[in-house]
């Protein structure tokens, strides 16, 4: 028989049996060996399966919880990285801010700033700002962002880095391995320029990662470039 004082504790509250999952697990179980084999509980299976419900609901709940703190974490990432990017006064000191500040927050290993021109990349003008900006050729561009294939191109692209990304990234190309390519337009008449961001980590960029946050970032960097191109 049940102990006196447990019953008269069950009877003065019986929603604490009720709220525990497992005390209510072996009730149900203990009522169905009762039953014997040969009955099927109807409402038995319709808990069972309301339980699975209920499970696979608080794992999607757990996985949309964890997504928005990881997106909200980002979206700051961004935004201190962008203000950053808008406190020099000087396109040596911007560029020098992007390989160091910038790319600390944002957690990437390599920063370059891709753009066209006609004008020699020896020229000792372009060389004093340092291994972030690469001057190339017209077309390089679309080539490197497509891979050399007739495709159209996206204005941010994700992926394991190419063979022919050595010259980009020169003496760090042994152990760059994913990168984030950003088409800019600088504006009617002005060659188009590309945003590179290397990471050491092959999985930190990949085509199935989203794209919107680099996009707004793209987007403030290009407005940003055309104010020092002019």
């Amino acid at each position: 028989m049940i102990d006196q004082d447990l019953r008269d504790r069950i009877l003065a509250e019986p929603e604490v049996i009720l709220e525990d999952r497992d005390v209510m697990n072996a009730l149900i179980g203990a009522n169905e060996r009762l039953m014997g084999s040969n009955i099927v509980d109807l409402r038995g299976i319709a808990m069972e399966r309301l339980e699975g419900r209920l499970d696979r609901l608080e794992d999607t709940h757990r996985t949309v919880i964890a997504a928005a703190y990881e997106n909200l974490a980002g979206t700051n990432q961004v935004h201190r990285a962008i203000l950053q990017m808008m406190d020099p006064l000087s396109f040596e000191d911007f560029l020098k801010t992007m390989a160091s500040d910038v790319a600390a927050t944002l957690r990437i290993d390599c920063v370059r700033l891709v753009l066209e021109s006609v004008q020699d990349a020896e020229d000792p003008s372009l060389r004093k700002l340092g291994d972030v900006l690469y001057v190339a050729e017209p077309g390089f561009v679309a080539e490197y962002i497509s891979g050399g294939r007739n495709v159209p191109l996206r204005p941010v692209v994700l992926r394991q880095v190419l063979p022919q990304s050595d010259a980009l990234y020169g003496e760090r190309a042994g152990w760059v391995r994913s990168e984030a390519l950003m088409k800019l337009d600088f504006g009617k008449g002005r060659l188009p320029g590309m945003l590179v961001m290397g990471a050491e980590d092959p999985h930190q960029f990949k085509p199935t990662h989203g794209t919107d946050l680099l996009g707004f970032f793209a987007g403030v960097f290009e407005r940003t470039m055309r104010r020092w191109l002019a």
